[in-house]
């Protein structure tokens, strides 16, 4: 068989291969302890009318872990334009906001370039008061595919009945047939399959033997169960005998995540993952099919210092992995974390959008032993942050200091960069934002609205799909033009 293929799903799974993740913050249990904004009221007593905020006076720093998940949007387009609405637990603005580019500046060397800015509500926004819209980005420096690191990576693959499905393990072999015609002949590969079972399908093998890796995939058919921890646990195994010191030595797995054989449950599951992530194995996860099990997948990569994506169609797949994620393996920084200080005499209160399950206690911004995310190169992340000013705070009033930090990979030492933004680096009216800033708007209002809770319930679809399509022209993006469509499409399901 000849394997010339060059899907632009396989450039996508070449992509994630090639990345060091930006991961979530610590464990499940740290996140869940972390100061996560709560439904509080603000110092002169009443509430805020946009729901869960934070006031100001009571805690003035807001306390994350990076992050660059793409998959909640990824499968809540797929379902949409399915003709679903996706479960609102399912849906996480952070992921919808990160799923488009940016195009922030990047820094001279390594960490990061700290952009922050913001604007007015559009007039279509149903909120009283002086609340404004803040963004918070981030950027690593780009690198050439040349100079990275070779890899070793074991594909973990579902073949059991669900995937099945066009769109699923077809979608998967065609995309590891192309990665091996990609791939350098001193980079490595070994492919796991698992349903009822678990088995090694291809030791770890180098590129240049890539006969037997076509054949490999050439065999995987589905089969009958899904017994995701013993995929996980064989993969392991293989990741570690086939270990490259000194190289990029990845686990990823390619499932609908729909665990049904074996131990269901994450807990067990994240606590092997956790182990071997800690021994410089990194989990990445690859999500298909109409039916996904998105919460699972998701928790499986941040315990597993990774990240995970989506994939429903090779359109999607082009953009999540080829133009969103760099293609190398080198890394510009361990454990990022971000902190935001909002002044209390110039913002009354403040809510994050998104960023639940990626909170942090404050005082973990500088602890180097609590685990933050690892960002490789040409990397973006952006927050979002509505604002409430307070009352006759002047243009030159600093509202916010945005501190990223982060650990050093070369010399191993902790470093530290920041930003701030004053009342008038948020003051300008809505249309005179970026479009990028305007997208961002639209996706994560979006996403609130998708959710159902009272955020989401001060905007209208109509008037966020507008607001994409005027981006989307500005840009000259077709993305953001498939987000207006996408939006569109959710508002006549409802």
């Amino acid at each position: 068989m000849a394997h010339m293929r060059r899907s632009p799903l396989l450039l996508a799974v070449l992509a994630i291969t090639m990345t060091i993740t930006a991961c979530t913050a610590g464990g499940q249990d740290a996140r869940q302890s972390g100061a996560a904004p709560g439904s509080v009221r603000h110092h002169d007593g009443t509430p805020w009318s946009g729901g869960d905020e934070t006031a100001t006076e009571d805690d003035p720093r807001s306390t994350f872990g990076v992050d660059v998940d793409t998959a909640s949007y990824g499968y809540a387009r797929r379902l949409i334009m399915d003709g679903r609405l996706p479960e609102r637990t399912a849906v996480r603005p952070e992921e919808f906001v990160n799923s488009f580019r940016q195009d922030y500046a990047e820094p001279a060397g390594d960490g990061f370039a700290v952009h922050v800015d913001g604007a007015r509500l559009p007039d279509t926004h149903e909120v009283s008061g002086e609340v404004r819209l803040m963004r918070v980005g981030l950027q690593t420096r780009s690198e050439d595919e040349e100079s990275r690191p070779d890899a070793a990576l074991t594909f973990v693959v579902d073949v059991s009945g669900s995937m099945g499905e066009p769109g699923r393990l077809d979608l998967v072999q065609d995309a590891l047939h192309t990665l091996v015609d990609q791939l350098r002949p001193t980079d490595s590969i070994a492919v796991v399959e698992f349903s009822g079972e678990a088995r090694v399908v291809r030791e770890m093998t180098r590129i240049s033997d890539a006969d037997q890796l076509h054949d490999a995939i050439d065999s995987l058919r589905t089969r009958d169960s899904t017994n995701l921890e013993a995929g996980l646990v064989l993969g392991y195994r293989v990741a570690r005998e086939g270990f490259r010191p000194g190289r990029t030595n990845r686990v990823i797995v390619l499932s609908d995540g729909l665990a049904n054989a074996g131990r269901t449950d994450a807990e067990p599951i994240l606590r092997r993952v956790r182990d071997e992530a800690e021994k410089e194995i990194a989990l990445l996860g690859v999500g298909v099919g109409s039916e996904y099990g998105d919460e699972l997948m998701e928790q499986l990569a941040d315990r597993g210092d990774g990240f995970v994506v989506y994939v429903g169609e090779r359109a999607q797949a082009r953009k999540v992995f080829v133009r969103q994620l760099p293609a190398t393996l080198s890394v510009r920084a361990l454990d990022a974390k971000v902190q935001v200080s909002f002044e209390p005499t110039s913002v009354r209160s403040y809510r994050l959008i998104g960023y639940d399950n990626r909170a942090l206690n404050d005082e973990d911004f500088r602890d180097d032993r609590v685990d933050g995310g690892e960002v490789g190169p040409g990397h973006s992340v952006t927050a979002l942050y509505a604002v409430r000013l307070a009352d006759g705070a002047p243009p030159s009033a600093r509202i916010a200091r945005v501190q990223v930090h982060w650990t050093d990979p070369t010399k191993r030492e902790a470093a530290e960069t920041y930003e701030s933004v004053t009342v008038a680096g948020v003051n300008r009216k809505f249309g005179e934002a970026s479009p990028r800033l305007r997208t961002c708007y639209a996706a994560g209002y979006f996403a609130q609205a998708l959710q159902g809770g009272p955020d989401g319930r001060e905007v209208r679809l109509d008037d966020l799909a507008a607001i994409a399509e005027r981006a989307a022209a500005a840009t000259d993006d077709a993305e953001v033009q498939d987000l207006a469509s996408v939006i569109h499409a959710a508002g006549q399901l409802r």
